[in-house]
């Protein structure tokens, strides 16, 4: 009898540690699916919000030539790099060769320097990938802007569009927040991959240059994104 029930002991701890391996994982990654397509959706409204805003001239006039497009609905100020309430963003790419746009890729971005300098605790940022360096450097595991790769804040306001020709940045970044369009010092700032995001929303494991570059997966929840930055910037989806 107690052998009997030092058998069933066993069995049934080990019917708990399977059902934790198979189900965990399986929960984190519904929650990391739904994250990442909220996400996606957050990104489309903040730069159709962006582009349609009078004071941002300049922002549609950079869209016309951007290599790439990095969007981050909510930057919490002081957010670390963990933070999955704020400070994640989406960075889309532009074919060289065909012209339409690929992505998303899924990030973090924060640092607890740099601040917030139109006021607020919470900011949207816009940032746009001029040049070839722009666009491989944010393909990385991790970016630190300002060290390793240019950023300038963008211009905002009446007759920006005139002042873009002087911007010689990799990077370019327009932000918002408490519905004020203005500058964000983002020298310091860490971009790094959310891993577990381009995982759920893809359902594999792949790296930001399998999605933008090599292009071995896509996904037609983006559709909306891609066809807004394509209206936009020029190129189609």
């Amino acid at each position: 009898m107690k052998k009997m029930r030092a058998r069933s002991h066993v069995l049934l701890c080990m019917i708990v540690v399977l059902c934790s391996l198979v189900l965990v994982p399986h929960n984190v990654s519904a929650d990391d699916k739904t994250q990442a397509r909220h996400l996606v959706e957050k990104a489309r409204m903040t730069l159709e919000s962006f582009a349609n805003a009078p004071e941002m001239g300049a922002l549609r006039d950079l869209l016309k030539s951007a290599r790439g497009v990095f969007i981050s609905p909510q930057i919490l100020r002081g957010a670390f790099i963990i933070g999955a309430s704020g400070g994640s963003g989406v960075f889309l790419v532009r074919d060289k060769h065909k012209g339409d746009w690929t992505g998303p890729a899924f990030y973090t971005i924060g640092e607890a320097s740099f601040g917030l300098q139109i006021g607020g605790d919470a900011s949207e940022v816009v940032l746009v990938a001029m040049t070839e360096r722009g666009v491989n450097a944010l393909l990385s595991s991790s970016v630190k802007l300002g060290a390793d790769v240019g950023v300038a804040v963008g211009p905002v306001g009446a007759g920006a569009e005139a002042s873009t020709a002087n911007l010689s940045a990799d990077i370019i970044s327009f932000s918002r927040s408490k519905g004020l369009y203005g500058g964000i010092s983002l020298e310091g700032a860490v971009i790094a991959v959310r891993e577990s995001l381009n995982t759920a929303y893809y359902g594999r494991n792949v790296s930001p240059s399998d999605i933008l570059i090599a292009r071995v997966v896509g996904s037609s929840h983006s559709i909306l994104l891609r066809s807004e930055l394509a209206k936009l910037a020029g190129g189609h989806i």
